[in-house]
Formats: structure tokens, sequence, C-alpha cells
């Protein structure tokens, strides 16, 4: 058995756990950094549905499986139609941490399936988070491009 492929991030964010917890589950607030449709029902067993931008605007399915309020979310994630990585087939876990007047956010994406895969969440993570941190702070973004190949 080989050991599944994992990405981590952490970024600091200036802006309180509660509201970068509302835009890693509110919709509305999650579409101002990411994809272009959302839907969540941030308890356990309930939905995470994101709509992609962009060249690889995939749909991006799964369920929640902890959801504390302003201190961690973990949720199952795949893409429709994705063989490689089916919906549900990963698992992505988000620890808010207060620090330093703002938010530490810490991920794990584990459970992909190959180097290329992780590289290629690893992509998607840098361009989202960045993204994610400048929203949470209160700034726009600008328009989601989705991420590139060349990214």
């Amino acid at each position: 058995m080989t050991e599944p492929f994992i990405v981590r991030r952490e970024t600091q964010i200036a802006a309180p756990r509660a509201t970068v917890f509302a835009y890693l589950t509110d919709p509305e607030k999650i579409l101002s950094w990411m994809g272009s449709e959302a839907a969540t029902e941030p308890h356990p067993g309930g939905l995470y549905l994101l709509k992609g931008v962009g060249p690889r605007g995939g749909v991006a399915r799964g369920a929640f499986r902890e959801v504390v309020p302003v201190h961690r979310l973990a949720y199952t994630f795949g893409w429709d139609g994705g063989q490689e990585v089916p919906p549900g087939s990963s698992l992505i876990e988000i620890d808010l941490i207060e620090r330093d007047a703002g938010t530490l956010l810490r991920m794990t994406h584990s459970g992909l399936p190959t180097e290329a895969q992780a590289a290629a969440h690893a992509t998607g993570w840098a361009h989202y988070l960045k993204r994610l941190t400048i929203a949470a702070a209160g700034n726009d973004p600008g328009p989601d491009e989705g991420v590139s190949d060349k990214a």
C-alpha cells in the first residue's frame, strides 16, 4: 500500500475566524473568491458543491464530515466525471487558528491518488487561498479566471 499524496498549505488572513469561516461555508461569500456556482449544507453529511471557472471549470462535489463553527471544517472532495479523483475520494481539512490579530488557515488535502494530481491540486490551492486571503480581509480579489495550465 503506497502512502497517498497530500497537499498542505497555510496562509495568514487579516480577518477574524468567524469571517474566514463564513467565506468557507456561505455560498455567496465563496463565490467572491472561487467558482461560478456554489451550494453548501455545512453540517455533517451535508452537501459541498462548487462549479469552477476557466479552462478546468469542472464540478467539485463532496460531503461535510466535520463542522466546528469558526474552528474547523472537514469535507470529502472530488470531481464529477473524474476518474482519478471522483467525488468523495479525497479529504480536505481546514483548521482556523487565532493568530496575530487575524486567522491562520491551515489546510490539508489528503487522499490524492498520484503525484500529478497532488501537483495540480497544489497549484489550485495556491491560487484560491491567495484569493481567499484577499476577499476575507474585505478586499476584491478581482474576477476569477480559474487556474491555467501555466500557473
